[in-house]
């Protein structure tokens, strides 16, 4: 296609508006009258309005007749000057949307042997062609593709093409750009090219797993593919990979379980896995050369080949993937996958800004990318087909690799409607996954009451977040390392303890509360972001000894476990997991990153006590009560000299063996005596040194006398 010389610009803002931009240093910006041109055919513009910018003059024209996104158009000036019109804010108006949303369920490619379909969704582009080519260095075959309704061009491929690497040239803007295909399902080494693959030959059976009624019979554990195997003691053989991360029956140094065996020991539910779509800053040729958590998304329906004994075969890293899920779930466990839907690695590289330039991706008033994701782009997810290709992912994911929840990354930056959509169509598969996500208030040009963070729980009843207000008040906050939370002993944070152990759902009234329902609310103090816990612990108790910091960490970790709501552990929580005080480590070495699984040994009495703990949340339905309602008539906080906190978990005999449960806590370093007052006949199943689902003490008389930094359960 030949170029024009642009004298000035021109772009469509909506299908009968023209905003022509004159700079100063042409005609000093003016211009009596302005001509649409197109197939030799002009037409006077209507102008509306003129406005006097810094360095240009802004006219706002009309035209009579609505344009057609995909033609070419010119617009000359009374000068004769000329200048192509180009896609402009239009693609941001709900006509847009109106007008080009496709509901089909066949974008990408549809291969079989006898031939393949290509469908692909570009109404702004005049042309397209698909680019083939069998090996990556051999020049390709391009076959035009034909425009069809709604902004979708097709073509059809007679034959085999099998392991042919595959991507669209699309022309926009009198511009060519070769762009990936979204929807790929694979790719060659680092991402370079999609390939047609057959994905029947990859298929794999679902595991039956163990009933899960309720989201908050979950216990998550939270862990990276790399960190969880690549230890020297891990035990596993394939270090790194999927299938390592796959292996059983694999021991440390004392000859006791790791890794998956371990976690299905500890009697967890989920493992989240941090991402492993494909993403960037790790090359796969060259392994443990780079390390990254995977936060910088590229194809979001192809695994990542870094985990994959061999990334250079796309077959594999999705069969190997599919054998760590399996294996996962053979041991009765489920799988979350870590998505980040909310935004790309880079914008302008991004196949979906090459084939739709702006429309995916959120801007201000400016005009500009949003970036309130602080990566540099915020995807646009109340669009039509921004919406449409999330869910298509998320419903590709379940059905192909039989994932059994996701975590969204920055939920915040999503809208509300999607987030509700994306629940209906999961529940329609799988009604049993879990939805969870970050719901952190973020600067994105999004309405307020539109965004799906936190504020806004109430109108995304059947998606969890993450309780910050837990996190804070338990360990302190997480951005001032010197703040010590409830558990570190402030009583600053004891009216606050109090409402987040009973589910963060107003005990007294609502209003006190942030989640309508426990199931929303994900109760933790360390995840893979931000210091661990124990690191936290160095920070503000390092003149503390040792053995202080690990009594405060166990109790701190038993709140998670014990709390109304969903619990969520990172991994090596339990063994007072280090990252060498490194705060954001998503992308530091190995030995900072790593599960130390000699630790695990060092820690033995630690894990078994929250193993033991986890057990007690397990062993009884009155410390997962799954409504409001519930929690409201059966938790009861009896009085305890602060910053002593205990709580009755009372007439709940039809939930499980016990009629009432009684749980204290003491965050100081004192040793202190309780009163029970007329509440005998209790037997003991934690206290400072041991957890069991059985009583093995009791308590005598009407007083219990309570180690410093300690937790008690006593039932009857």
């Amino acid at each position: 296609m030949i170029s024009i010389k642009r004298d000035f610009f021109a772009y469509i803002d909506d299908f009968t508006s023209i905003t022509v931009l004159l700079p100063f240093d042409y005609h000093e910006g003016a211009s009596s009258s302005f001509m649409l041109e197109t197939d030799g055919n002009r037409v006077e513009l209507f102008i509306e309005e003129k406005v006097y910018l810094d360095d240009a003059v802004k006219y706002i024209c009309r035209s009579g007749n609505e344009l057609e996104l995909g033609r070419n158009y010119s617009i000359i000036d009374e000068y004769g000057g000329l200048t192509d019109l180009q896609v402009g804010a239009v693609i941001r108006t709900a006509a847009f949307d109106e007008k080009f949303f496709y509901d089909g369920d066949d974008l990408g490619v549809r291969f079989t042997p006898e031939k393949s379909i290509f469908k692909l969704w570009a109404p702004t582009a005049s042309n397209v062609r698909l680019s083939l080519k069998k090996f990556d260095n051999e020049d390709a075959d391009t076959i035009p593709m034909k425009r069809c309704e709604r902004g979708i061009w097709s073509a059809e491929v007679i034959g085999n093409l099998e392991g042919f690497r595959y991507s669209f040239l699309v022309c926009i803007n009198l511009e060519w750009k070769d762009a990936d295909d979204p929807y790929a399902i694979a790719v060659t080494a680092n991402g370079h090219h999609g390939v047609i693959i057959d994905i029947e030959k990859t298929r794999t059976d679902k595991v039956g797993l163990p009933p899960f009624d309720h989201p908050v019979d979950a216990v998550i554990y939270e862990t990276h593919i790399r960190d969880l195997t690549i230890h020297p003691a891990s035990g596993v053989t394939q270090k790194g990979s999927y299938l390592g991360a796959g292996e059983t029956n694999t021991t440390g140094n004392d000859g006791e379980p790791t890794c998956l065996s371990y976690i299905k020991s500890l009697g967890v539910t989920h493992i989240e896995f941090l991402p492993f779509n494909d993403f960037e800053e790790v090359d796969e040729l060259e392994k443990g050369a780079e390390y990254n958590w995977g936060y910088n998304p590229v194809h979001f329906n192809a695994p990542d080949g870094s985990y994959s004994l061999d990334p250079e075969n796309p077959y594999e890293r999705i069969r190997e993937l599919k054998r760590m899920i399996s294996s996962v779930h053979e041991q009765g466990l489920r799988v979350i996958m870590d998505v980040v839907y909310n935004h790309v690695y880079k914008r302008e590289q991004s196949s979906f800004e090459k084939i739709v330039p702006g429309y995916f991706f959120r801007h201000g008033e400016d005009g500009m990318p949003s970036n309130g994701t602080g990566v540099g782009n915020d995807i646009a997810t109340e669009r039509a087909m921004v919406r449409k290709f999330i869910i298509d992912s998320i419903r590709f994911w379940l059905k192909e690799y039989h994932i059994d929840g996701f975590r969204f990354d920055l939920m915040g930056i999503f809208d509300v409607e999607t987030m509700n959509q994306i629940r209906k169509a999961v529940v329609e598969i799988y009604p049993g996954a879990l939805l969870l996500g970050e719901g952190w208030d973020l600067n994105t040009p999004l309405d307020p009451d539109k965004k799906a963070n936190l504020h806004n729980q109430h109108q995304m009843p059947g998606i969890a977040q993450f309780n910050d207000w837990f996190r804070d008040s338990i360990k302190g906050s997480t951005f001032n390392i010197y703040d010590r939370g409830y558990a570190l002993g402030n009583e600053h944070y004891y009216e606050a303890a109090k409402q987040v152990l009973a589910g963060s759902v107003g005990l007294e009234k609502k209003e006190r509360g942030i989640f309508l329902e426990p199931c929303q609310s994900v109760n933790y103090v360390e995840s893979h972001d931000n210091h661990t816990l124990w690191d936290k612990l160095m920070k503000c108790e390092g003149e503390t000894p040792e053995h202080i910091r690990r009594k405060y960490h166990r109790l701190a970790t038993a709140m998670v476990i014990l709390a109304q709501g969903i619990p969520f552990l990172h991994s090596g929580q339990e063994f007072f997991r280090t990252k060498k005080e490194i705060g954001n480590s998503y992308r530091s070495p190995d030995l900072i990153n790593q599960l130390d699984w000699e630790r695990k040994i060092t820690h033995k009495d630690n894990v078994e006590y929250i193993r033991n703990m986890i057990g007690i949340r397990k062993s009884h339905r009155a410390f997962r009560l799954p409504s409001a309602e519930m929690i409201r008539r059966h938790v009861e906080f009896i009085p305890m000299p602060k910053p002593i906190l205990g709580y009755l978990l009372k007439d709940v005999g039809d939930f499980g063996c016990w009629n009432t449960i009684l749980v204290i806590f003491n965050p100081t370093l004192a040793d202190v005596v309780v009163e029970l007052g007329n509440r005998g006949g209790w037997q003991g199943l934690a206290n400072h040194e041991k957890a069991a689902t059985r009583p093995f003490f009791s308590v005598e008389g009407s007083s219990l006398n309570m180690q410093s930094a300690s937790i008690y359960i006593l039932v009857r």
